[in-house]
């Protein structure tokens, strides 16, 4: 039997949506063992000068605990 612990992660890219969710991603699985799964949770902009500058992801990271 395993047990898996839920963590949230925020991510902000100047790119897109998708930029960012790699990035949260590729953050997770280099300090995390054992991540198992991913929910993007929420997605905002910031807007600057009528303008999309930013994107932001709040990621919920599934991993699998060590016994």
């Amino acid at each position: 039997m395993s047990v898996a612990k839920i963590l949230e992660i925020s991510s902000t890219s100047t790119k897109s949506f998708e930029d960012a969710i790699n990035q949260a991603i590729s953050r997770a699985c280099k300090t995390l063992h054992g991540v198992k799964s991913a929910w993007i949770k929420e997605q905002r902009v910031t807007i600057e000068n009528n303008k999309v500058a930013s994107y932001q992801v709040n990621v919920l990271v599934t991993f699998i605990m060590d016994d």
